[in-house]
């Protein structure tokens, strides 16, 4: 979902409607074979090439296949967020609010708003965290509150604490961390890959939701 912008934008400078088709056609398999009845999201997919039936539905970076992983959440609400900017289908907008209902009302969701790796991982006060996670559905909430929906105003109260509590407690010093400015996301805990260290999708969403959020 998050990649679909390119598609939707190819048509755009293109004028061919084949880019707009596959990445429509792409969120409609996303929203009726990842979703549970709760509004989490499985990680990953496996089709059969032949038949298009579902094989499996699998979470590989998350704590179990059935768990919400927390920047895998955070790309469903980026994702159908910019899908309905480009197709104002209002499925896609409903299907973003309630990922941002499910994101934002979840009892394993710290105070601060920055999720551990995991909404379901198993010592929730000893596993680390995923600050991308946050700065995504940040920068995801401020655009979905531009459509005016009945929870604007929410969703931009909610951006901005996320981007507030980041500020005040996952920010690298000057200097440190290779430049980078937020410390603390999580790549893939599972593999022990990029965990509590600073990652790149953390910081150009923090940016984009800074821009977003009128702060710059």
């Amino acid at each position: 979902m998050m990649n679909l912008e390119l598609l939707f934008r190819a048509t755009e400078e293109t004028g061919d409607s084949t880019y707009y088709d596959i990445a429509v056609a792409h969120s409609n398999t996303t929203l009726e074979e990842h979703f549970r009845e709760d509004n989490s999201s499985y990680h990953v997919i496996d089709f059969n090439p032949e038949t298009g039936d579902v094989r499996k539905r699998n979470t590989h970076q998350g704590y179990s296949h059935d768990s919400s992983w927390a920047r895998g959440q955070a790309w469903g609400l980026y994702g159908f967020t910019m899908a309905y900017r480009f197709t104002k289908d209002l499925t896609y907008l409903e299907q973003a609010e309630k990922i941002a209902e499910y994101i934002l009302s979840h009892p394993s969701v710290p105070d601060d708003m920055v999720p551990y790796w995991d909404y379901y991982a198993s010592n929730l006060s000893n596993e680390p965290r995923d600050v991308s996670a946050a700065v995504i559905t940040a920068s995801a909430l401020f655009e979905l509150s531009t459509f005016h929906t009945s929870k604007s105003v929410f969703y931009v109260e909610k951006a901005s604490n996320i981007l507030n509590n980041v500020q005040e407690g996952f920010m690298s010093e000057p200097g440190e961390n290779f430049g980078f400015l937020l410390e603390q996301s999580t790549g893939n805990y599972n593999r022990s890959d990029e965990v509590s260290v600073p990652i790149i999708y953390a910081e150009y969403y923090y940016l984009e939701a800074i821009k977003r959020g009128g702060r710059v």
